[in-house]
């Protein structure tokens, strides 16, 4: 029982700090390809988690399901167009995470496939353990982050279409705002609909998986 717990334990705590890397280092490689290098110069475009952890976004994430990382600095203002260069910047966080969890699920899909008696093994069972932890955390970090509530990738996402002045204040909420998303958080209020989107969303990446593996065996 102890080693089944601790077991579960480091699973979760890699499928989380996994998914968090991912999406921190994508910010930064996103900034930096648009024309902003403060992510670079700050160590930011790294996938070593010591660069990116939070330690309490850590502890919601594996116990509440959502949680967030240190933030990546950027300079809009290095951008052609700040706004558009914030949007992009924004969106490559979520893209990654939905990236990392395709390729879990797939490489799930393909393991138990052809496998055998491999997958019923300790560490056959470990890594699909592993994959299909890692695919349902990045998939729900992704997902959360796509809310439009400041601090969060979606208000600077979904909030584009306002003028600019309106749209960085939005960006840039009162302390607050950031309670507020605390609330809800621990309130569990946001745990059924975003476990939703996030079942829905891992669902159609397994059915593609299995497409794609079956028409290679």
């Amino acid at each position: 029982m102890y080693r089944l717990n601790f077991e579960m334990l480091v699973i979760q705590l890699v499928a989380v700090v996994l998914a968090m890397s991912i999406h921190e280092m994508a910010h930064g490689l996103a900034a930096y390809f648009l024309g902003d290098s403060t992510a670079k110069a700050r160590g930011r475009i790294s996938l070593n988690p010591l660069a990116h952890i939070d330690w309490l976004g850590i502890i919601c994430l594996m116990f509440f399901g959502f949680g967030w990382a240190k933030p990546v600095p950027i300079n809009p203002y290095n951008y052609k167009d700040p706004k558009s260069g914030m949007v992009w910047t924004a969106f490559a966080g979520p893209i990654a995470n939905f990236v990392l969890s395709f390729v879990c699920v797939f490489l799930f899909t393909l393991i138990a496939s052809i496998s055998g008696s491999f997958a019923y093994s300790t560490i056959g069972s470990f890594i699909l353990s592993l994959l299909s932890n890692t695919a349902v955390v990045s998939a729900g970090f992704g997902i959360f982050n796509l809310l439009p509530i400041p601090p969060l990738d979606g208000s600077r996402i979904f909030w584009a279409f306002l003028p600019d002045r309106d749209y960085y204040r939005v960006n840039n909420p009162p302390q607050w705002v950031t309670f507020a998303i605390f609330i809800l958080i621990f309130s569990g209020l946001l745990s059924y609909p975003l476990s939703l989107m996030r079942s829905t969303l891992i669902g159609w990446m397994s059915s593609a998986s299995t497409v794609i593996v079956g028409l290679f065996l």
